[in-house]
C-alpha cells in the first residue's frame, strides 16, 4: 500500500478484546501510509469490527452494517465496506449473500492481515481457522490522551461453557509469551499509559497452554517491575482456575489494583453442571472465602445469567440469596440467550423473555441496594482516583475512577478540586456516594 493510500474509519464493537484487534488493524493500516478520520462520511474505507457474543450483541453488529450499507447505496457508492470480527467468523458467507453492500467479510484470524485485504481488490468472504495470536511488534492505534490501555495475555478459549460460542470464533485457548506481554507493556508505558488492564477469555488460565507454564503471578511479577506504570488491573478471571497463589500475587504487588473480577454465572449446581462451568457452588463459595481473607479490602465483581434452562424458581431464589449473602461490589446480569450451534440451545427451556427479564431486574434491584450501601462506607476514606475526563458539572468538574473501579463496567468518581487534567493521579477523600458513583475532593 502506498503512502498516503486512502482515509479509514474503524467502529469496534463489544468489549475490550475486541477493541484491541480494532487498535491493530488500525496501527497495521496507519503504519502503511492511511489516515485514521473519525467520520465516517468522509471515509474512503470502512471497518466494521462486529460482536457476536450473545444475541443483542449480534442485533446491534447487524444494525451498524446495515445502516452503513444503506448511506453507501445511497451517497457513498465509491466507498469499501469491511466487515470484521466475531459475526464476520460465525455468518461470513451469509453476510457476503445478504448485504452485497459489503465488499468483504474476514473473520477473526484476519486481524494482522489487514493491510493486505485493504489494498486488494478482492470481494467477498475470507473466513479461515481462528488462529490469529498478536504480539508486542503489532503497533495498536491508541485513544488520543488515554492513561488506560487493555493488553490482551491470551486469545481463544478452551472451557467449552455450553452457552458460549467464544471457542468456535476465536479458537483454542492460546497465550502470548510473558516476555513478548511485559514488550508491549513497556511499549505502552512509553507512550503515556498509566493504568494496563488484562484481558483474555479466562485469564486466571493463563499460561497452562505454554511448555513453560509460566502462570499469572509470574506474568504480574514482570508487569510489576515496569517503571512508570502505576496500575495493573485484571479481568475475567474464571473461579474454576482463580487459585491461592495468583490471588497472594495480586496482593504482594501493590501496582496491582485491589479488584478481583470472578464471573460466576450462577450459584446452583444443577445449573452450573449443565452449563459446564467446571466448578461448583461450594467451590465458588471458596474461592470468595480466599479472596476475602488475602485481600480483604478488594472490590469484588461478577457476572451472572439468569433464565439459563431449567433454572426452576427454586434456583433462582437460590441466586438471589447468593447475591444477597455475598454482597459484590459490581454485579452485572445477563438474560440467557440460546446462541445458534451450542449444547445449551438444544435444551428445552420454558422460560420466556419476560420472566428472564424479571429475574434480571429482581437481581439488579437487591444489587443496587448493596452497591449504595458498600459505597457509603467508603465515604471518609482516602482514594487515589485517575482523572479521566473534564465535566461539566461545576461542582464536580472531573471524572475519574479509583482502583475499585474498572472502565465502562463500573461506576466513575466525580471529584471536586482544581489544579489537575486527564490523565493524572489525584489522592482524593471520598465525600458522598450513590448507588453507582462516588464523589470526591482532592487532598
Amino acid at each position: 500500500m502506498k503512502k498516503n493510500s486512502g482515509t479509514l474509519h474503524i467502529i469496534s464493537l463489544g468489549c475490550p478484546k475486541n477493541q484491541i484487534d480494532s487498535e491493530v488493524m488500525g496501527g497495521l493500516a496507519r503504519r502503511a501510509g492511511m489516515t485514521l478520520i473519525d467520520r465516517p462520511d468522509d471515509a474512503d474505507t470502512i471497518i466494521i469490527n462486529t460482536c457476536s457474543f450473545i444475541r443483542s450483541a449480534t442485533e446491534e453488529s447487524l444494525e451498524v452494517i446495515l445502516t452503513l450499507a444503506e448511506a453507501k447505496k445511497k451517497t457513498r457508492s465509491g466507498q469499501k465496506l469491511v466487515v470484521a470480527g466475531c459475526l464476520a467468523q460465525r455468518y461470513g458467507r451469509e453476510l457476503t449473500h445478504d448485504i452485497p453492500e459489503a465488499d468483504l467479510v474476514i473473520g477473526t484470524s484476519e486481524v494482522g492481515n489487514i493491510v493486505r485485504h485493504l489494498m486488494s481488490n478482492k470481494r467477498g468472504s475470507v473466513i479461515t481457522k481462528p488462529d490469529f495470536l498478536m504480539n508486542a511488534a503489532h503497533d495498536r492505534l491508541l485513544p488520543a490522551g488515554s492513561a488506560t490501555a487493555y493488553l490482551k495475555i491470551s486469545e481463544g478459549c478452551s472451557n467449552h461453557c455450553s452457552y458460549c460460542v467464544i471457542p468456535s470464533l476465536r479458537g483454542e485457548a492460546r497465550s502470548r509469551r510473558p516476555q513478548d506481554i511485559c514488550r508491549e507493556a513497556e511499549n505502552l508505558v512509553a507512550r503515556g499509559i498509566r493504568e494496563i488492564i488484562l484481558v483474555g477469555q479466562d485469564t486466571a488460565a493463563y499460561g497452562r497452554d505454554l511448555k513453560t507454564r509460566p502462570g499469572l503471578p509470574d506474568l504480574i511479577s514482570g508487569l510489576d517491575s515496569i517503571s512508570k506504570l502505576r496500575w495493573i488491573r485484571i479481568l475475567y478471571t474464571h473461579p474454576a482456575h482463580l487459585s491461592a497463589d495468583i490471588v497472594e500475587a495480586m496482593a504482594r504487588h501493590k501496582k496491582v489494583c485491589p479488584y478481583i473480577d470472578l464471573p460466576v454465572q450462577h450459584i446452583d449446581d444443577t445449573i452450573l453442571a449443565s452449563m459446564r462451568r467446571r466448578v461448583t457452588a461450594d467451590g465458588i463459595k471458596s474461592v470468595i472465602e480466599l479472596v476475602r481473607r488475602i485481600m480483604p479490602d478488594a472490590a469484588l465483581r461478577t457476572s451472572l445469567i439468569v433464565g439459563f434452562p431449567g433454572e426452576s424458581q427454586n434456583r433462582f431464589a437460590r441466586l438471589v440469596d447468593f447475591v444477597r449473602e455475598t454482597r459484590f461490589d459490581h454485579l452485572g446480569v445477563f438474560t440467557y440467550s440460546p446462541e445458534e450451534g451450542t449444547p445449551a440451545a438444544a435444551k428445552p427451556s420454558r422460560i420466556s423473555q419476560r420472566e428472564k427479564e424479571r429475574r434480571r431486574d429482581l437481581i439488579m434491584g437487591e444489587q443496587a441496594a448493596i452497591s449504595y450501601e458498600l459505597n457509603r462506607g467508603l465515604i471518609g476514606s482516602a482514594q487515589e482516583v485517575l482523572i479521566e475526563a473534564n465535566s461539566e458539572n461545576k461542582d464536580y468538574p472531573f471524572i475519574g475512577r479509583t482502583r475499585r473501579q474498572a472502565p465502562e463496567i463500573d461506576g466513575v468518581t466525580h471529584v471536586k478540586g482544581t489544579d489537575t487534567k486527564p490523565g493524572r493521579f489525584v489522592r482524593t477523600k471520598i465525600t458522598g456516594a450513590d448507588h453507582y458513583d462516588l464523589y470526591a475532593e482532592i487532598v
